[in-house]
């Protein structure tokens, strides 16, 4: 049982180390839905993977990174409102993935778990995964900190500026699919996006640069992990959505506490 609440937590930890940054990105540049959509598709993912006999992390990161640039091209038509598109696509390939798992009986399938977490039952080679990818997440987070900061301040002008906005805009929506992948476990299919919003949110109320945000956001993610574990541990609740609750409580204190 120590080694089960262990590797949860030290895959939560890792999770929510990667969403600190990310989340504040996706707070700054308004994409919440977008990462919705995103966490969304990840369940066609699974049934792909399921299907076809392959590794469900990359069929996740796969599914996710097509939808992406579908997402892209289809923006840049303006045929359609962002928000009407992404949700389309959002529950279009939601239900996708959930009537495709439904097609497949011989094929046990926990529901449950990958729509809202299954943290309990984390191996040492999920752990494995979640750090890896965390840390080229992170690295890549690193590399790309300034180009991002320029594109969320001022597209055109980074255009101007010789900065390659497709190519780094790519590159984000990458370490996006990236995260979903690997966070599935940890809060499900449906909260990954909260996740990613709210310690980045609650992290905006205090931080004054950039840096700080994104150190806040991960403190503030940790934090929320360590008190959803701890309350799903004594109170028996499910926790994917308790560490959420925790990251909501954090966020309405802090309501309170800058009035």
């Amino acid at each position: 049982m120590i080694d089960v609440l262990l590797y949860a937590l030290l895959a939560g930890l890792g999770v929510a180390m990667v969403t600190g940054p990310l989340g504040a990105f996706i707070v700054w540049r308004r994409m919440a839905y977008f990462g919705d959509t995103l966490a969304h598709s990840s369940l066609l993912g699974v049934a792909l993977a399921l299907l076809m006999s392959i590794n469900p992390t990359l069929s996740v990161i796969i599914v996710c990174l097509v939808l992406a640039l579908i997402l892209v091209v289809l923006q840049q038509q303006q045929n359609l409102a962002s928000d009407t598109l992404l949700g389309i696509l959002s529950h279009t390939s939601l239900a996708i993935g959930l009537v495709a798992i439904s097609l497949m009986p011989s094929v046990k399938v926990d529901l449950l778990g990958l729509l809202f977490g299954d943290l309990l039952t984390v191996t040492a080679q999920d752990l494995l995964i979640i750090y890896s990818i965390g840390s080229a997440s992170i690295l890549l987070m690193i590399f790309l900190w300034r180009p991002l900061l320029s594109i969320t301040i001022h597209e055109e002008l980074a255009r101007v500026e010789g900065i390659p906005v497709t190519a780094v805009r790519s590159a984000f929506m990458l370490i996006i699919a990236l995260e979903i992948a690997i966070a599935m476990k940890v809060v499900g299919i449906l909260l990954i996006t909260s996740l990613l919003v709210i310690p980045a949110a609650t992290a905006r109320r205090f931080a004054r640069t950039p840096e700080q945000m994104a150190l806040l956001a991960s403190l503030m993610g940790c934090m929320a992990v360590i008190c959803g574990l701890s309350s799903s541990w004594f109170l028996d609740t499910p926790a994917g959505p308790s560490i959420v609750l925790c990251a909501g409580g954090v966020f309405l204190l802090s309501l309170i506490k800058k009035q």
